[in-house]
């Protein structure tokens, strides 16, 4: 056993912790990453939303996470609830493009295309990077005329998380964030396509009964191994690989 606390370290740039090279485990596939916030009772949300568990260094880190990432990948009750939309601080964009980075994507995973042409997601769309939505061979993407995105089918009757981020692979979108719901999140995990697990703990008890991860899917145990462990203003950031990963 190790006593992480109080013997610190401090850190300047907490993004620098998780800046390392991201490697897909094979050619047309994707290095996926979740980032997460719970209370200390486990729960997902207060009142249907994220935005009150979160501190704020985990508000500021979770945007900044983005930048690591080619594709923000969400379920469709995460951008309805949350009024979604994916913007990168302005110089953390301007270095973005000094890179010869391509501008971030978001990609929403639905079925039922329920998705309101006002999102926030789709009324700030950039025209030459439109968001993706990943769906189902049975879905009515008739509900989507006219609103800026770029559809792709992903499953029959459920989108199917590999066949998704091999879509989002040949479309040169190696690294994925998962911001969840707790749904999607699941569905990935029970996948086997999760390699990198990023959970922020806040010191709060009284949120919803949402996990963070919805098991239902999950058939056998998945590991983790321990990557680090920081901590500020009571908040614990974690961060987990894939056993066997690198």
């Amino acid at each position: 056993m190790h006593l992480m606390v109080p013997e610190s370290t401090p850190v300047e740039d907490p993004l620098a912790l998780y800046e390392h090279r991201r490697q897909p485990r094979a050619p047309r596939s994707c290095w996926v990453m979740a980032n997460m916030v719970a209370g200390l009772d486990g729960s997902a949300a207060v009142q249907g939303r994220v935005g009150p568990l979160s501190t704020g260094p985990d508000a500021r880190l979770f945007e900044r996470m983005r930048t690591l990432a080619d594709v923000v990948l969400v379920g469709a009750e995460t951008v309805r609830r949350e009024g979604y939309g994916v913007r990168l601080p302005a110089d953390v964009e301007a270095t973005r493009r000094e890179a010869g980075r391509a501008p971030l994507r978001v990609a929403v995973v639905s079925a039922s295309l329920e998705l309101a042409d006002d999102l926030p997601l789709f009324r700030d769309a950039d025209a030459d990077h439109r968001p993706i939505v990943l769906t189902t061979a049975l879905s009515d993407r008739a509900k989507l005329d006219g609103v800026p995105v770029e559809v792709i089918v992903a499953g029959d009757s459920r989108v199917d998380p590999a066949r998704a981020l091999t879509e989002l692979a040949a479309r040169h979108l190696p690294v994925v964030l998962c911001e969840g719901g707790p749904q999607l999140l699941g569905a990935v995990i029970a996948a086997d396509m999760l390699d990198e697990y990023l959970l922020t703990l806040t010191p709060l008890i009284g949120g919803d009964r949402l996990p963070v991860v919805d098991t239902t899917d999950i058939a056998q145990l998945h590991r983790f191994d321990l990557a680090h462990v920081a901590e500020e203003d009571g908040s614990l950031f974690l961060r987990y690989l894939r056993r066997g990963g690198r």
